[in-house]
């Protein structure tokens, strides 16, 4: 255990976490996602869900303040559609990572980018169309 890094973030997690450079992407997936075919990297996180992982992630991820950093799928893979998870997915991002917006990606987006992230988190969300990526920031020098 240690102090202020919530234990969901295992020690394979966070070394993912502090070894991903700037730009860099990870995903997670809920449990219906193909991650073991899909993944460069894969790490599981089973027995927990998306909003959980997300959550503990963001204490500690600063995130890309130059591009858009946080993407979600969307309902049926149509970025006009959403349910309940994408507004818990949205809710917590807004409160977590607060200037962010959550691009809802549809399918044809959002599977290629997921294949290309740096390590995708297999969860056992339950709840269908729950993935969502996180872009890599930078910790910059006070001034």
């Amino acid at each position: 255990m240690l102090i202020g890094i919530p234990c969901i973030l295992g020690p394979d997690l966070l070394y993912t976490l502090r070894s991903m450079g700037h730009g860099d992407e990870i995903a997670v997936v809920d449990g219906n996602y193909p991650a073991q075919e899909h993944a460069r990297r894969l790490l599981r996180a089973d027995g927990h869900g998306v909003l959980a992982l997300l959550e503990a992630i963001l204490t500690v991820l600063p995130l890309d303040h130059c591009a858009s950093a946080v993407f979600r799928a969307a309902l049926n893979n149509d970025p006009a559609q959403s349910g309940a998870i994408h507004a818990a997915i949205d809710a917590t991002c807004a409160r977590l990572a607060p200037g962010f917006a959550v691009v809802p990606l549809a399918g044809a987006d959002l599977y290629p980018r997921i294949r290309a992230a740096h390590t995708i988190v297999a969860t056992s969300e339950r709840a269908l169309f729950a993935n969502v990526i996180l872009r890599k920031g930078v910790i910059t020098a006070p001034l």
